[in-house]
């Protein structure tokens, strides 16, 4: 008999055992992808906040070129600046109309006049907004500093609770399915003692007596990753459109299936990795050879 009749023949025989190896294992995997897809996601909104104008100069009517040149200079020489953009009046219009072009009561009484110029200011890092806010409110052609530093601040707070919440929560599941397996198997290995014995006394060797229960474990990690894996694509796939729209100007959807097929070949080693631990553990335990 090969072995891979003897993993199907193992695995029928104790259906109740084999489905709650794998229930864990699939529960394991949909958590670990759902960080893994919460984590790459947060870190693209993040990094899309962190790309947009951080700080915002309104200047005063009778600010000048040379004054909007020199403030731009003592910016630069912050070291801080990751990237200036002077916005005229002119072009301040444009983007008001667009926001608001389908509301045309809005549009009736504004013109370029009565919006102000600005400069919008990128930094490396939203801890150096405030000292750069500190250095505009200085300047007097400058009326008003707008820089939303609690956002990026909270996103990036956000972020690192999802990242140890993740860890802490597949860790947990990790250690817990590995256990299982290892009952799981060793459970198997004392109900087959006499046939194990007899397999012995045949003159069969120690792998193939031993590969069933090692591959089973595999088996078990692989259909539970693989299933995980079906049901997070599929989900994800029914609700990006909702999804999309609540994201707004934030392109993560839909995701690549260059991504997904990572994050399957992650799966797929992780769960032969934690199957065949989980088997050998109890191998060394319980099957003395």
């Amino acid at each position: 008999m090969k072995i891979g009749d003897l993993v199907k023949r193992n695995i029928r025989r104790t259906p109740y055992q084999a489905l709650a190896a794998t229930m864990v294992m699939f529960l394991t995997f949909l958590t670990l992808l759902v960080f893994l897809l919460l984590a790459l996601g947060s870190q693209e909104i993040l990094k899309y906040y962190e790309s947009k104008p951080q700080a915002i100069a309104f200047f005063k009517d009778n600010t000048t070129a040379e004054d909007v040149k020199a403030i731009e200079n003592a910016l630069k020489q912050s070291g801080t600046v990751t990237s200036l953009k002077f916005v005229s009046k002119e072009e301040a219009l444009k983007i008001y109309q667009d926001r608001n072009k389908s509301n045309p009561t809005l549009l009736e009484l504004v013109t370029a006049n009565i919006l102000p110029a600005s400069l919008e200011i990128s930094t490396s890092s939203p801890k150096d907004l405030g000292v750069l806010a500190a250095i505009l409110k200085k300047e007097p052609v400058v009326e008003e500093v707008v820089y939303p530093e609690d956002v990026v601040a909270a996103l990036t707070k956000a972020t690192g609770v999802v990242r140890i919440i993740g860890l802490v929560s597949v860790s947990f599941l990790i250690i817990f399915a590995s256990l299982v397996i290892l009952m799981v198997i060793g459970f198997k290995i004392r109900l087959k003692r006499g046939e194990i014995e007899t397999m012995k006394l045949l003159g069969a060797s120690s792998w193939f007596i031993r590969a069933p229960f090692l591959l089973e474990g595999v088996a078990y990690g692989v259909i539970g990753a693989l299933s995980a894996w079906i049901i997070s694509y599929m989900t994800l796939w029914y609700f990006t459109p909702f999804l999309q729209g609540t994201l707004g100007e934030v392109k993560l959807l839909p995701v690549s299936w260059v991504m997904m097929l990572a994050l399957l070949l992650i799966s797929i080693m992780t769960a032969v990795l934690i199957g065949g631990l989980g088997s050998y553990g109890a191998l060394r335990r319980y099957l003395k050879l």
